[in-house]
């Protein structure tokens, strides 16, 4: 069994497509050129204005916030000082020897020995007599150690004796203050 010869026709030659127009051409004449719209200039003027006006406002408020700082700085280093001088004030007041002054003004005497009681019986150990009206201490007696905390320099009190403000104070010397580590002396 043959098959059918197929018979094969040769390739005929395509005809090349023409060329599409060329789309760039020359320009004649430039185009008027559109005139901007002021419209658009003041928004952008009146933005750049906002914007600076935004900056300096800001920097006027950041500017006020560090006077206030530095003023509420300054008011709290004087309370700090301040809560100084009283806490040694009522350190001095709460010493032993003023406690010992005022109960004695009070008319208050330091009993002899001590007595002790029981709760368990009653019980009374000790001398169980109450204390005479002569106290077995004098807290102002030649005994007595001077205090510089509770007593006034005696210049201070001599100058407000004398009403004279213009006197200056003949304190001691204060040692330097120490704010970073010990304090140490200025050679040259």
């Amino acid at each position: 069994m043959s098959a059918p010869a197929v018979v094969r026709r040769p390739a005929q030659p395509v005809a090349p497509k023409p060329a599409s127009p060329r789309r760039l051409q020359p320009v004649s004449a430039p185009a008027a050129r559109r005139k901007p719209k002021l419209a658009y200039a003041l928004v952008a003027f009146a933005g750049a204005l906002l914007i600076g006006g935004a900056q300096i406002a800001l920097s006027l408020a950041i500017t006020q916030d560090s006077f206030t700082l530095a003023g509420l700085s300054s008011q709290q280093r004087e309370l700090d000082l301040r809560t100084s001088a009283l806490q040694e004030e009522l350190t001095g007041l709460s010493s032993p020897q003023v406690l010992a002054t005022d109960a004695s003004a009070l008319g208050m005497v330091v009993a002899g020995s001590p007595s002790y009681l029981r709760l368990s019986d009653g019980a009374v150990f000790g001398t169980g007599a109450g204390a005479d009206w002569t106290s077995t201490i004098d807290p102002n007696g030649a005994g007595a150690v001077s205090n510089a905390v509770i007593a006034p320099p005696p210049a201070a009190e001599e100058a407000a004796a004398e009403g004279d403000t213009d006197a200056p104070p003949s304190g001691q010397d204060l040692p330097p203050a120490i704010t970073d580590g010990l304090p140490s002396p200025t050679t040259h």
